[in-house]
C-alpha cells in the first residue's frame, strides 16, 4: 500500500481546522480534521450536481451559471459538458490555496477546464456574491461545505438559512433552478426550500455513481416562471 503524502494545508477564513491535501499515487484527498471532505476517485454525486441542474435550462442558449465551491473540479468539468458554447460558468471559491492546488498539484485532476473560455474562477464567498445582484443567474450550483449543516465554518449556515434561500431566489433568472448538495439528507433543509417558494425535489446519489458506497443528497430546486 502506497502512504499518503501531505502536500500542503490550508486554513479556513472564519473556520478552526486546516486544510490537509493529501496524495496517494495518483489519488489526491483533502481532509479536514478527520473528516475527508473530498477524495479524487469519487466523483459521482458531485457530477450528477451539474448534470441534474443543467438538464433543467437546457432551452437556453447563452446560460450563466454560478458554482459555489471549486473543489476538485468535478461539478465544473460536469457542467462544461453538458453547456453549450455560448455560456458563462463562474466558480467562487473562498480558500485561495484550493484554486492554487487546482492549478499546481491536482492539475491532472482538473484535466484543463480552468483553461476553458467560459470559465471565471474568483477568490469569494459565494453567500454575498449571491446576494450582490439580481436576475443574473440561470443556475446556482452549491457544494459549499458538508451541505445544509456547516463543517468547515459557522458563516456557511447562513448561505442555506431562509435568508439566503432568498438571496439565491433573486438571483435566479424565471425558471432558474437552485441545486444543492450535501453529504446527507436533511429534512429541515427541504422544508426551508419550499417555504421560500421553491419546486424541489430531493434526488439520492451515490458518491461513486454506482450501486454500493457513500449515498449523498442533491437538491433540485426550481424557482417560478413569472
Amino acid at each position: 500500500m502506497i502512504p499518503w503524502t501531505l502536500i500542503d494545508t490550508a486554513s479556513v477564513p472564519g473556520g478552526s481546522d486546516e486544510l490537509r491535501l493529501k496524495q496517494r499515487g495518483t489519488e489526491f484527498s483533502i481532509m479536514l480534521g478527520t473528516n475527508e471532505l473530498m477524495n479524487s476517485r469519487l466523483s459521482g454525486s458531485e457530477e450528477a450536481l451539474a448534470r441534474l441542474s443543467c438538464n433543467k435550462i437546457r432551452d437556453r442558449p447563452r446560460p450563466r451559471i454560478l458554482i459555489g465551491g471549486l473543489g476538485m473540479g468535478f461539478t465544473l468539468r460536469a457542467a462544461l459538458a453538458e453547456v453549450p458554447e455560448g455560456a458563462e460558468v463562474v466558480v467562487a471559491e473562498l480558500v485561495p490555496a484550493v484554486i492554487r492546488w487546482a492549478k499546481g498539484p491536482m492539475a491532472e485532476v482538473f484535466r484543463g477546464c480552468l483553461d476553458d473560455p467560459r470559465v471565471t474562477v474568483v477568490e469569494a464567498d459565494v453567500g454575498p456574491l449571491i446576494a450582490s445582484k439580481a436576475d443574473a443567474y440561470d443556475a446556482i450550483l452549491l457544494d459549499v461545505d458538508n451541505g445544509p449543516e456547516a463543517l468547515t465554518r459557522d458563516e456557511n449556515d447562513r448561505i442555506y438559512d431562509l435568508g439566503g434561500l432568498g438571496a439565491a431566489k433573486r438571483a435566479l433568472r424565471p425558471g432558474g433552478v437552485l441545486s444543492v448538495w450535501s453529504s446527507a439528507p436533511d429534512s429541515q433543509f427541504t422544508r426551508r426550500l419550499k417555504t421560500a417558494g421553491f419546486t424541489t425535489d430531493e434526488v439520492p446519489t451515490r458518491a461513486n455513481g454506482k450501486r454500493g458506497g457513500a449515498r449523498h443528497m442533491i437538491w433540485v430546486a426550481v424557482k417560478d416562471k413569472r
